[in-house]
């Protein structure tokens, strides 16, 4: 598994914490050292079957000196793509790619637990 997260970021430490505790053996990657590229932005959402909406940090710093609140809805999806690719800080985090492909996006303990049951199988 692929493990994408922020080490500052609170909701990160706390998903690191939960799959230490559940014994999950992981790679981890720092999104701000090293960001996601198009491709792979472009293949996560695909994976994820989420709305591209949901791969902002709608409540971060960059988000919202951007103002993207009020332009995401005028961007292409190609836009948003590179846009997600040019800062870390705007990719909402953590994400967690299975070894399965699966992709989660954000932390959420019961919807990671029921994902990842389901990957052991």
């Amino acid at each position: 598994m692929l493990f994408i997260c922020y080490k500052k970021c609170s909701t990160c430490a706390k998903a690191r914490k939960w799959l230490l505790a559940n014994h999950f053996v992981f790679a981890e990657r720092d999104i701000k050292d090293e960001r996601p590229n198009v491709l792979e932005i472009k293949k996560w959402h695909h994976q994820s079957g989420l709305p591209l909406k949901r791969f902002f940090n709608t409540s971060g710093l960059v988000y919202r000196q951007l103002n993207l609140k009020a332009k995401l809805a005028n961007l292409s999806t190609t836009e948003q793509y590179e846009l997600l690719a040019s800062d870390g800080m705007l990719v909402k985090r953590p994400i967690l790619i299975t070894d399965d492909q699966q992709v989660l996006v954000g932390f959420h303990e019961a919807t990671w637990q029921a994902c990842l049951k389901r990957t052991a199988k």
